[in-house]
């Protein structure tokens, strides 16, 4: 049996963080599924398909990875996909609130999941997305904060 994990995530965008938590993930994982879900409570800054297809690319060259989107609960989607695991990234004790929280809430949907946490490299802790969107609004590089480069067409939308 596969040990398979969902790592769900609004990604808006998908910065160097995560890429470091599914690369880590990856030695305790058969497989990581890469799951940008929609979040009622957001509104969108970067198109989910631009997401996806940026995701996709950054690890084309790894079979162990897969990148969806997906409407719905986080958990009943882990048990479609057969994941029995849920990846979660911890930068602060504030995320961990947050996240234990959700945790809780998964195990009630779907009692055999389990939440993995791994806390972010030190050099990677400052990053958020919130903040590298905020830069990019107001017409700052992020190439460093990322794992790819944002098209062009981006900046003027």
């Amino acid at each position: 049996m596969k040990n398979i994990a969902l790592f769900p995530g609004s990604f808006d965008p998908f910065t160097k963080g995560h890429h470091d938590i599914v690369a880590r993930g990856l030695t305790l994982f058969d497989e990581i599924i890469i799951g940008i879900g929609t979040n009622i409570n957001k509104k969108r800054f970067f198109p989910v398909k631009v997401m996806e297809k940026l995701i996709k690319e950054s690890f084309e060259e790894n079979d162990q990875v897969r990148v969806i989107s997906y409407d719905g609960l986080t958990a009943q989607v882990a048990r479609e996909l057969g994941a029995r695991y849920i990846l979660r990234g911890l930068r602060n004790t504030t995320d961990f609130e947050y996240e234990n929280a959700i945790s809780q809430v998964n195990r009630y949907v779907y009692e055999e999941i389990e939440t993995i946490f791994l806390i972010t490299s030190p050099h990677l802790a400052p990053i958020s997305s919130s903040i590298v969107r905020d830069l990019y609004r107001y017409g700052q590089n992020v190439d460093e904060f990322l794992p790819y480069r944002l098209p062009a067409e981006l900046a003027t939308s």
